[in-house]
Parts: C-alpha cells; sequence; structure tokens
C-alpha cells in the first residue's frame, strides 16, 4: 500500500487558506472522485485500494460508499464557496480507482450529479470514469453516459495473456474488445490504457498489445512503463528474486516502439505517456494537473490541490467513512508549497507536455541551461528560438528527468 507523505496536521474543519482560495478564479476547477474497491489487488498496484474482504465488518460498503464522498462534497462546495466569485464551476470530473465500475451504474451517476448540484458543470464539461472492462456493458454504460459522463478509461494493460498473469489482472483480453464497442455504442470517447516492461515482456509481445490497442480505434491510448514499488506484492518478489527489475534500456525500446506505431496511426503525444487522435480527444483532465491547475480530491487517499495547498485524505476507507460521518474534514495532513517549491512543480510537470513549457517561466539558471539542452538534442531547437517554448525531443521524453534536472540546476 501507498505510504502517505509527510505533511502537517490539517485543520479538522478543511478550512483553506484566503490566498490559495483567491488564485482560483480564472483557473479550470478540476474533481477528482477516488473508488477504493477491487476485486483483487493486482501485485504492480501502488493505489490505495481494497478487496471487499480486506475491509472487514462493519467497513465501508458498496451500497453506502455514495453517501459518505457526497458528504465530503459538502464540505468541498462549503469551502471552495469562500473563493472570490464563490463556488467555481466544475470544468472535468475523473473517477478512479480503484474500479469505479465495481459501483452500480447509478451510483456514479450520483457521484456526479453530487458534483453538479453543489458546484455545477461548466459547459462541455469532461466527465470520465475508468473501467475494468470484465465490469461494463452496453447498457452499464448507456446509463452513465444518460447521467452525463463524456468518456471511458478501459483498463487494458496488455494483450497478452502471461503479461496480464504476471501484472495479475484477471481481465479476459477479449472483454477489452465488448468494452470499447459498448462504449462507442453508447457516445462516448475511449480510452486504453497499456502498461509496458513487465517481467517477462518481450518487444513482441508489446507490439502486439499495441497493435491490438490501435486496431480497436479508440480516441486515445495511454501507455505507462512499470514501476515497481516498495510495499506492493510485486515489489516482494523483485527483492526475493524471484521477478527480474524492468530494465531501462527495454522500457525505452517499448517507448520508442509506442511512439512509432501510435504516430503512424493517426495518434499525437500530448503528454510524455499520452496520445490523441486529435486535440479534442486530449484528457483534459489530466492536463489540469500538468498545467498546475486547481483539483479537489474526494474519497479515501485522495489528493488535492488549491492555489499551493496540498493535502490528502485519510486511507482506509471505514476511517474514511467515520470522518465525513462526523461532519469533520477527512484530510489527514497537508502541506503548502513556497514559492520555490511551486516553481519546481511547474517545470516538471508542464515540461511533459507537447505543447510546451514557456521559457518566460523560467527563472535565469533554467533559461541558460536550455541552449545546452537544445544542444544535446533533448529540446527542440525550433521551439525554443521562434515559440519561446522548451519542447522535448523523443530523446528528451526518454530523459525527462535529466531534463528538469538541468532545467533546475539540479
Amino acid at each position: 500500500m501507498p505510504q502517505m507523505p509527510d505533511g502537517e496536521p490539517a485543520p479538522r474543519d478543511g478550512a483553506l487558506p484566503a490566498d490559495a482560495l483567491a488564485s482560483v478564479p480564472g483557473s479550470a476547477f478540476a474533481m477528482y472522485l477516488h473508488v477504493p474497491f477491487c476485486v483483487t489487488r493486482c501485485g504492480y498496484c501502488d493505489f490505495n485500494t481494497y478487496s471487499l474482504t480486506e475491509l472487514g465488518v462493519p467497513g465501508a460498503s458498496l451500497d453506502t460508499y455514495a453517501g459518505a464522498v457526497e458528504r465530503e462534497l459538502d464540505l468541498a462546495a462549503r469551502e471552495m464557496g469562500k473563493a472570490p466569485g464563490g463556488v467555481p464551476a466544475v470544468q472535468t470530473v475523473f473517477v478512479g480507482g480503484g474500479t469505479p465500475t465495481m459501483l452500480a451504474a447509478t451510483d456514479l451517476v450520483r457521484l456526479l450529479d453530487a458534483v453538479r448540484e453543489r458546484f455545477g458543470l461548466a459547459d462541455e464539461a469532461e466527465v470520465t470514469t475508468e473501467a475494468n472492462p470484465d465490469s461494463v456493458d452496453e447498457a452499464y454504460l448507456r446509463v452513465l453516459a444518460e447521467g452525463g459522463f463524456t468518456r471511458v478509461s478501459v483498463g487494458m494493460q496488455s494483450s497478452v495473456p502471461h503479461v496480464l498473469a504476471t501484472l495479475e489482472r484477471t481481465h479476459d483480453p477479449a472483454n477489452v474488445e465488448r468494452a470499447v464497442r459498448a462504449a462507442k455504442a453508447a457516445g462516448l470517447q475511449v480510452s486504453l490504457d497499456l502498461i509496458y516492461g513487465a517481467p517477462g515482456e518481450s518487444l513482441d509481445d508489446w507490439r502486439a498489445s499495441l497493435e491490438a490497442a490501435i486496431a480497436l480505434d479508440p480516441d486515445h491510448i495511454s501507455a505507462y512503463a512499470l514501476v515497481v514499488e516498495e510495499g506492493t506484492k510485486m515489489g516482494a518478489q523483485v527483492r526475493r528474486g524471484e521477478l527480474p527489475l524492468p530494465d531501462d534500456d527495454d522500457e525505452a525500446d517499448k517507448y520508442e516502439l509506442a511512439d512509432e506505431l501510435l504516430e503512424a496511426a493517426g495518434y499525437r503525444w500530448y503528454e510524455v505517456s499520452n496520445w490523441a487522435k486529435e486535440p479534442r480527444f486530449q484528457c483534459r483532465h489530466n492536463l489540469a494537473y500538468w498545467r498546475d491547475e486547481p483539483w479537489w480530491g474526494a474519497g479515501p487517499g485522495a489528493h488535492s490541490h488549491v492555489g499551493g495547498v496540498r493535502w490528502w485524505n485519510v486511507k482506509h476507507p471505514r476511517a474514511y467513512a467515520q470522518r465525513v460521518g462526523e461532519g469533520t474534514s477527512p484530510a489527514l495532513a497537508r502541506e503548502i508549497l513556497d514559492a520555490r517549491q511551486r516553481y519546481e512543480e511547474k517545470v516538471l510537470l508542464r515540461v511533459r507536455l507537447a505543447e510546451g513549457l514557456p521559457l518566460d517561466l523560467l527563472d535565469d539558471a533554467g533559461r541558460r541551461a536550455v541552449a545546452g539542452l537544445v544542444a544535446d538534442g533533448l529540446l527542440e531547437g525550433t521551439a525554443a528560438v521562434r515559440d519561446g517554448q522548451a519542447v522535448l525531443t523523443l530523446r528528451g521524453r526518454l530523459l525527462t528527468d535529466t531534463v528538469v534536472r538541468r532545467l533546475l540546476d539540479y
């Protein structure tokens, strides 16, 4: 399970500093809703998730979960209502997990309705849920679409059975195609999530997964390198020598193959790990994170950020339900970022975007580093000179951490 970061105790009433709230007007406010339930926890997963058997009795339940989140949304609306101009309309909603589609479709719509009633949704708001391909069908997805959802992100991960087995993904690969077909029939945009670098996955395996994903003609594809986290089952297996640690060169080869095949199929990268057919299919919710916009994360273990204040909720669903049931904030702790920390986050996040990091946002040391990064083939020279943007080359995408360190003069 993930370890929570250090921080100062969060106020029990959820109060935010006035200067943080003052930064909200003019921003694209986003809402993240965390659903922590899974049938089983995959061996590589470091997210705050629980199988129902782990929760015990009288732990939080599928039937009562939506009501608990509604109570946190009451607190969120009260606090965000103190911002100049009042409660901001929500531009994007993302329901993640866990497996959000373990909840009834009507409960997911209920959560969206709760956001709409307390905050309002902006015109053309983007509303996404993650989905396990085994847990949705056309009837389920039609309820979501009719309730206001616009997008579904299907956890495909791989099309190769032995890779799925290593990842301990239990879904039937054939159901990915059924889920995509059902989502399209319901009028939803479709994204597929892939993972590369699993122990035992060959380059041909990865090619097969990419080709299978492309053949389904989704609007958007995410491809993430496997990271073996401490505290996970896979982390223990690697530590004991039962599984090899993912190889950096192998993952670089697989990233290059992904970019080549996706580009040839008409997908364009807009963030290091994300490709879309057209700009309108880019995930606007994730763009809000990368552009350092404010968001509120509701649910156990969810993180939030408003105006340089970051906070995170208690992890366990039972503790979460108890706090919101008492009318107190579920926030466990928070940190207030200073100007340097905010600057470093802005560089770290925005340089990942194909639109680039404006050079005028960089300090003197960062601007001095740009010429060397262009010379080393890590930043696009034309974008830097003509457009005033730091835009990663393909090689730069493979070495993003190096680019960030040099821009920050580390």
